[in-house]
């Protein structure tokens, strides 16, 4: 993708923000940015092939239903329930980069595990759900000093173009991932295409130690417990005029969009009877409507600003989300893809929108807490969305489950204009 990044000259400092010698021309030169990019890039091409290739495992291997796919999912991210909000405070405490390149060689232990366990006969439905839960865990604390990681690298005029090419890039390796993903499963077999994902995480490591330290603030008087820190930054988003109402309308994107990694593979397969190659196609449309989105942004939220670019997204992605139940067979199959591609646009629009917001006006000792928490709110609501999908599909098909997803969507534009982000032209 091709971002235009507005703003200073590479490795000019912020002024007031570094003094010569301090080293703050280092982090912020364009090639700490790049290794950072590089680092996340090749992680996130092993996650969307992984992204495939587990439910493919479970679906083809160990035959399981739709529900049991859901288990897999849920615990992926039901690691956000479980230390969403002690992340905050760990990344606030401990060493970032150090931190980042530990979480990476956890999540490539674990999913190495896969096809160590499927060569001895030994792979299990509860390994692939314990593996979930361990990269998940890992992926929690690695996610929030990645976020918090950004604006420590990058100046504030140049955060909406390199978030907009952060998430551009994850749509690409989403476009890239899945299909190779699903190649991999059909040539190798599901369980051998994770080392993919396994490698990338040893990559991402390598990348991030190359990076500089990035300190935290300085923190003022005698160290306060973890309790007091959580609820300050809870406090912080949960009464902010705009961030709240943000972060319960991610919840509400978030709840679907577990619902629909739950069920697209199985509906897919089962009802579409779709090949695993083409399944992974159909699911790299997301990647399509997320790079498309993700270039835009910066535009829309020029010429729009940026309330109401969040404002439209939110009602576009439901008119999306309804082709998905609507989709079927062979030409069908192309409303399966719009649907897909369309609601990723939308939701990429004002995930980027809301991110680059809280990382500009959130106080800089805060930051780790507030995306914490945002994250603990809004992703909490993945593992829950899984499970309610998997279990509506059990009692009432896939394609009534998705029906329900699609109605389910509305919620987010509804929480939006019921607050004051309503009548901002932009997020101030």
């Amino acid at each position: 993708m091709a971002t235009a990044v507005q703003g200073r000259p590479e490795g000019e400092r912020d002024g007031a923000e570094g003094e010569p010698g301090d080293g703050r021309a280092e982090v912020r030169s364009a090639a700490v940015f790049w290794r950072y990019w590089g680092a996340s890039t090749v992680s996130g091409v092993g996650d969307a092939v992984t992204g495939v290739a587990l439910p493919l495992l479970a679906v083809l291997v160990l035959h399981a239903s739709a529900f049991q796919v859901s288990l897999i999912t849920a615990a992926s991210y039901a690691a956000w329930i479980v230390i969403g909000l002690p992340a905050g405070v760990l990344v606030h405490r401990l060493p970032l980069r150090g931190t980042q390149v530990a979480m990476d060689l956890v999540r490539a232990v674990a999913v190495a595990s896969v096809p160590v366990a499927a060569a001895f006969g030994a792979l299990s439905l509860a390994q692939l759900i314990a593996v979930a839960l361990v990269v998940g865990l890992a992926s929690v604390v690695f996610d929030v000093g990645t976020s918090t990681f950004l604006p420590s690298i990058v100046g504030k005029d140049e955060l909406t173009a390199r978030n907009s090419l952060t998430s551009g890039t994850r749509a690409a390796t989403q476009l890239g991932g899945p299909s190779l993903g699903g190649v991999l499963v059909q040539v190798l077999g599901a369980a051998a295409s994770v080392v993919v994902d396994a490698v990338s995480y040893v990559l991402s490591a390598a990348l991030m130690a190359s990076l500089p330290r990035v300190g935290h603030p300085a923190q003022e008087g005698p160290r306060r417990g973890m309790g007091e820190m959580i609820r300050e930054g809870w406090r912080y988003v949960v009464r902010h005029p705009v961030i709240g109402p943000c972060a319960a309308d991610a919840t509400a994107v978030n709840f679907v969009c577990g619902g629909l990694m739950a069920l697209t593979p199985v509906f897919l397969v089962r009802t579409l009877d779709a090949p695993p190659a083409l399944v992974g196609l159909l699911i790299a449309t997301e990647g399509i409507g997320t790079l498309a989105g993700a270039a835009l942004t910066p535009r829309i939220a020029a010429r729009l600003g940026t309330g109401r670019a969040l404002r439209w997204a939110a009602v576009a992605a439901p008119c999306f989300a309804v082709l998905l139940p609507l989709s079927g067979h062979a030409a069908g199959l192309a409303v399966f893809a719009l649907g897909n591609a369309g609601f990723a646009a939308a939701v990429v629009v004002t995930s980027i929108v809301t991110r680059t917001y809280r990382q500009t006006a959130t106080p800089p000792e805060l930051l780790p807490r507030v995306m914490a928490t945002v994250r603990f709110i809004s992703w909490g609501a993945i593992p829950f969305g899984a499970l309610t999908a998997g279990t509506a599909a059990a009692l009432c098909g896939d394609r009534a489950s998705l029906a329900l997803l699609a109605a389910l969507s509305l919620i987010s534009p509804a929480v939006l204009l019921a607050s004051p982000v309503r009548r901002m032209r932009d997020l101030t």
